[in-house]
């Protein structure tokens, strides 16, 4: 591609590279400059433009961006691009699930020509639908062939896209001690954060905090998940409700995780049948550790003791109002 200052007499087929106020007309840069354009021009004492021109072997941007969004969608699901525009292109969440990012195969396309970029969201972001999920663009009006052709490759396999919801159903058990915090409130906010996700809380038990009670009513859950919420804090592995969950005839893989709000959450399983005991911050809406394990289970994806011990980085989430700013000021 040729970049530079021209008369504008030769300007004709070339690419506006900056916006120019002529006269009371607006030429937007970007602009493929026509006859009419160069008269518009020399009428307003305009001698010289800044354009660029293609040159045998480019791709114009936009064509650019399409063809790096087509390599690096194929075999996505949960996503659609939208049209070029300005060598952008985007993709965007067809509905709720959490982000698939290759970051390997990402950082490889940005690893090319300086031209050619990609922005995502972090892995295993969040997404409802409409929301953004990456943008490619080009910065130069067009890039060699060689290089779309290299990112194209590089991009090959990353099927950028959503791991979307598979979990139908889910149960609820509420274990009560007589003092437990607005148990309605909670179950609200559980819904909620279920509903986001497409899935149905199909069943709500309330049992009493023993560890009886609590293993009974996980025996009977025949739902995709099950979700305990306790009416006193769980603050040990042998404690009630992760005891429950072993008399049951299930496992606990991990209790404690590095998130605040959220340490206090343990998961699971019961017969293959995940299990995710939450923690006291899930009965408020705001985000928490408990978030991020819940969304990704339903979306299908094995949470593992390693995965929760790797989110600290991070971590350390926005308080909430429950709890406005318990960490200033302990000395423990």
């Amino acid at each position: 591609m040729i970049f530079g200052d021209v008369p504008v007499t030769e300007a004709e087929g070339a690419i506006l590279a900056h916006s120019l106020q002529a006269g009371d007309t607006r030429l937007r840069k970007g602009r493929v400059l026509g006859p009419e354009d160069l008269d518009v021009l020399s009428r307003a004492g305009i001698a010289r433009v800044t354009v660029a021109r293609l040159e045998a072997g480019d791709v114009e941007e936009n064509a650019a961006a399409a063809r790096l969004a087509a390599a690096l969608t194929e075999g996505a699901a949960g996503v659609h691009v939208t049209a070029p525009f300005t060598g952008r292109v985007n993709i965007v969440a067809d509905g709720a699930g959490v982000a698939h990012i290759d970051a390997g195969r990402i950082n490889a396309v940005n690893g090319g020509d300086a031209m050619i970029t990609c922005a995502t969201v972090a892995p295993l972001h969040r997404m409802m639908e409409g929301g953004l999920l990456a943008t490619i663009k080009i910065i130069s009006y067009a890039v060699p062939e060689h290089a779309i052709a290299n990112a194209e490759a590089a991009a090959k396999g990353a099927r950028l896209g959503l791991h979307v919801p598979v979990v139908k159903t889910a149960r609820l058990i509420v274990s009560q001690t007589g003092a437990e915090p607005e148990a309605e409130k909670g179950i609200a906010a559980i819904r909620g954060r279920l509903d986001a996700l497409g899935a149905e809380l199909s069943a709500i038990s309330k049992v009493p905090h023993e560890l009886g009670p609590l293993s009974t009513a996980l025996g009977e859950a025949q739902e995709d998940i099950v979700l305990i919420l306790t009416g006193s804090a769980t603050s040990d592995p042998a404690d009630v409700a992760p005891s429950a969950v072993r008399r049951a005839g299930g496992q606990v893989a991990r209790f404690g995780m590095p998130v605040d709000p959220g340490n206090l959450l343990f998961i699971g399983d019961l017969k293959g049948v995940p299990v995710i005991g939450l923690p006291g911050c899930a009965r408020a809406p705001a985000l928490n550790g408990a978030d991020w394990v819940l969304e990704r289970v339903v979306c299908g994806l094995e949470v593992t003791a390693a995965d929760i011990a790797g989110m600290g980085i991070g971590g350390l989430l926005k308080e909430i109002p429950q709890r406005p700013q318990p960490r200033r000021g302990q000395t423990k």
